[in-house]
């Protein structure tokens, strides 16, 4: 082995122990380096091999990086920093542009975590991210506004244009602030908060208190996800909300307050082919959605 202070790093086996640390997993980092798992876990053990350590805990059901890889792990995104810089010095034309829309139902409060994590604008591409409701992308994306659409939808809801990559499936919960109290009684609705209409979970919980008989009350409508989660957070109403989008400071509280169960969602993806750097930054995007349910 050569001296440490002569190690030769590989670029593929940097960017295969970052990608497994942001995204939690090598199936998904595999997915989103567009190759197989057993390849990323290859270029792991060969970048452990030369530096002399081991860099992930790794067991069936989690993925974490050991002390010595929490060290290395800013020096490693440096490192590929550096490398798309360098890269990109030599390109004559300007970076390509990602256009994506993403739903407002499936964004949630992590989207600046992930784009900051998955460091899209490293990988020689400007991304241009527009949140906007499932309603408005469907149409957007067929006339051709965006490269790519991420979008909510039921599992048979059949508005939704055929061709879609299933990324995750998940039910979606009644979500209240922990000191919510409500009881079921005569001139006791249920009050809601909704995303401004037509949305699909907005009716797919209408529909299921209907079903269950139980009477509610819109007391909350908001232009986006993220001012329904406030006016929950404070109280004011439960909302249904895939638990994934769900803000800080409010809990799942259906079963608590009687609620009835309702339906499973999907998150689709939609994109046009792409090449190069769009191509590799909408795997890296997609890959951090994927769930169990995706394929």
């Amino acid at each position: 082995m050569l001296p440490r202070t002569e190690t030769l790093l590989d670029i593929e086996g940097v960017r295969a122990f970052v990608r497994v640390v942001d995204l939690v997993s090598f199936t998904r980092a595999a997915d989103s380096l567009a190759t197989s798992q057993a390849a990323i876990s290859l270029r792991v053990k060969r970048l452990e091999d030369r530096l002399g350590v081991r860099l992930l805990d790794r067991t069936p059901r989690h993925v974490a990086p050991t002390l010595r890889g929490a060290k290395f792990l800013p020096s490693a995104r440096l490192l590929l920093e550096a490398h798309a810089r360098a890269v990109a010095d030599l390109a004559d034309a300007p970076p390509p542009r990602l256009s994506l829309g993403i739903s407002d139902h499936v964004a949630g409060p992590d989207l600046p975590g992930r784009l900051a994590r998955l460091g899209l604008d490293g990988m020689g591409v400007v991304p241009e991210v527009t949140i906007l409701p499932s309603r408005d992308l469907r149409p957007a994306f067929v006339a051709g506004r965006f490269d790519a659409v991420l979008v909510r939808a039921g599992v048979d809801d059949a508005e939704e244009p055929a061709g879609g990559t299933v990324l995750a499936a998940e039910r979606l919960c009644w979500f209240a602030a922990p000191a919510f109290a409500w009881v079921f009684g005569v001139g006791r609705p249920l009050p809601l908060a909704t995303l401004a209409g037509p949305c699909n979970v907005r009716m797919s919980a209408e529909a299921a208190l209907d079903a269950a008989g139980l009477p509610w009350r819109e007391v909350f409508v908001g232009g986006g996800v993220a001012a329904v989660g406030a006016a929950v957070a404070a109280g004011l109403a439960v909302a249904a909300l895939a638990p994934s989008t769900a803000p800080a400071g409010v809990a799942a509280a259906g079963e608590r307050l009687g609620l009835p169960e309702l339906p499973l969602t999907q998150v689709l993806l939609h994109a046009r082919p792409l090449k190069g750097p769009a191509a590799d930054a909408l795997r890296a995007l997609a890959a951090a959605y994927r769930g169990p349910g995706g394929r």
